[in-house]
């Protein structure tokens, strides 16, 4: 198990939607419920639950799929601010992902936020991941 949750989480959703899982667990922490939460409201998840195994609380991610082929909703988890080489934005230098069909998930003084939203209360921060 790595020291890194949102990379573990990202490569976690990556590789189930390769192998076309339904669901996911992964290590609960105050950020990777607030990433689930984003992916969840945005609509790239369709169930977003925790339980307890022992003392480790853990994210259980049901992951959405389309048509009889199983098409994954999401279909690249990038994850961009790793320990080694932090990358920052300030508001008006946030990255569009695919002209915006794509979204931004940053890590800000006031929580995490997408893009649209850090961009409207004119607040930048880290970068943590790009989802399409």
């Amino acid at each position: 198990m790595s020291n890194d949750t949102i990379a573990n989480m990202i490569t976690c959703i990556r590789n189930a939607n390769l192998r076309k899982t339904k669901t996911v667990e992964v290590i609960a922490t105050n950020t990777t419920r607030s990433i689930g939460k984003i992916l969840l409201k945005e609509g790239f998840i369709e169930e977003l639950r925790e339980r307890q195994e022992g003392i480790r609380r853990l994210l259980v991610i049901t992951l959405r799929y389309q048509g009889r082929r199983r098409k994954p909703y999401i279909t690249t988890v990038r994850r961009i601010s790793k320990p080694g080489l932090r990358v920052y934005s300030n508001h008006t230098d946030i990255p569009r992902v695919l002209g915006g069909m794509g979204i931004v998930i940053l890590s800000t003084s006031q929580g995490i936020l997408l893009d649209r939203e850090a961009r409207e209360k004119q607040i930048g921060g880290e970068i943590l991941c790009y989802v399409w």
